[in-house]
């Protein structure tokens, strides 16, 4: 696929993607879209104090810089496990300018991010593990070893990537999940949420990043107790 950088309203840069009319992020602030929807709304909301986090589609890494700086400053211990079907080559990363717009820190980070070897764990920082698949979600068992805590569905839009948005992925991710899991999403849809809640999660509509009236968060609720 063929990319083109655009800035986006916070001065964050994004890529669209000319054939799929799609570009990685919202056009109104790459960053200020993942902090709220993806650290906000999901890591910060989440009790854990070492959370397991699995996201759908590492993309331009973006998300997993923001959260392995959140790890540091918290030295909060972070597994994060992230499958991507199509990895970005080296010089479209190399046009991507969130670890140099936020410090000289996060631009290591964000490039060690990038240079980390696919399919196995690696130690980015003292807090944060980083575990790349270069592989199709529809078809990976997700069996890790590790149950998730915080579910990171980034993939492209539900009309632009529709086989990514199905009952048969909802419910593989759940069943890989920890009890009082939470899986966020930019996409507010009411058929996701009705197919997320069908799969057993407890939906929520929250506000949403700046252009978008609505996000989704679903909870998985913890096993109940039975009386002996």
């Amino acid at each position: 696929m063929q990319h083109k950088v655009i800035l986006t309203a916070d001065g964050s840069k994004t890529l669209f993607i000319p054939e799929m009319d799609e570009q990685y992020h919202s056009v109104n602030g790459a960053r200020t879209e993942s902090e709220h929807v993806f650290i906000k709304n999901g890591y910060l909301h989440h009790s854990s104090e070492s959370p397991v986090i699995f996201e759908v589609g590492f993309g331009t890494g973006l998300n997993a810089l923001l959260t392995a700086l959140l790890a540091e400053k918290h030295k909060r211990p972070t597994t994060f496990i992230t499958i991507e079907k199509y990895p970005l080559a080296d010089k479209t990363i190399e046009q991507l300018n969130y670890g140099e717009e936020i410090s000289e820190t996060a631009q290591a980070i964000f490039s060690s991010l990038h240079k980390a070897n696919w399919n196995q764990s690696e130690k980015i920082s003292d807090y944060f593990t980083l575990h790349k698949i270069n592989g199709d979600l529809k078809t990976h068992t997700l069996n890790f070893g590790l149950d998730f805590d915080i579910i990171y569905f980034d993939a492209f839009g539900p009309d632009k990537q529709v086989e990514m948005w199905t009952v048969d992925i909802f419910s593989k991710i759940h069943a890989a999940s920890a009890a009082n899991a939470v899986f966020v999403t930019y996409s507010a849809k009411g058929v996701i949420r009705r197919q997320l809640r069908d799969c057993g999660f407890a939906m929520e509509r929250l506000p949403g990043p700046p252009g978008k009236r609505q996000m989704l968060r679903g909870t998985k609720p913890r096993a109940e107790k039975h009386p002996k």
